[in-house]
């Protein structure tokens, strides 16, 4: 497993900035949910609308409940693993985590050194592929450097096995809308 970086120093960077990190399927870009320039940033590096919302990752459920309407249940069906959940936003929840719509996708990941990240950060990261919308996913260290350069600190690490991105799935509804 690939050592964590200097945490305090980690903290300092997403006060102001993106990290790339990997995760099941692809390297993730990544940021404080709380950080709005952060969240910006994010979405200009991908080109993708706001409009769409963004998953957030931790290392337990515990770590969505400030941004979920009700604490998040222990969901061991899904958890932890490549599932996200399609679950009712906080009224506080910020409007660039969720987009136009009233629920936040929100993943409990099964892999060890993004679990390992939010643990000793101790909160949630948003979590979006490493690329530009529509284009392909990033899965090592230097194509991520490649990509993004100085304007993201990429993290080592090894992607996992998974080739396609989490099952996106709203478990009050049944609605599957990635497999």
């Amino acid at each position: 497993m690939t050592p964590l970086p200097n945490i305090a120093a980690l903290r300092a960077h997403l006060a102001r900035g993106v990290i790339a990190y990997p995760t099941e399927s692809c390297y993730g870009l990544g940021c404080d949910p709380k950080n709005a320039r952060a969240v910006a940033r994010i979405l200009r590096l991908k080109g993708r609308p706001k409009s769409k919302g963004l998953i957030l990752i931790g290392s337990n459920p515990a770590q969505f409940a400030a941004y979920l309407a009700e604490p998040p249940a222990d969901w061991p069906q899904y958890w932890p693993g490549p599932t996200t959940l399609l679950l009712p936003a906080a009224r506080h929840c910020p409007k660039w985590l969720t987009g136009h719509h009233k629920k936040l996708a929100v993943r409990v990941t099964a892999h060890p050194e993004a679990a390992r990240l939010c643990r000793a950060l101790g909160m949630a990261l948003v979590s979006t592929s490493a690329n530009r919308a529509g284009q392909v996913t990033l899965r090592t260290t230097a194509a991520c450097r490649k990509a993004f350069g100085a304007r993201v600190r990429t993290l080592p690490g090894r992607v996992g096995k998974r080739r396609r991105p989490s099952t996106i799935i709203d478990p009050t509804s049944g609605g599957v809308f990635r497999v």
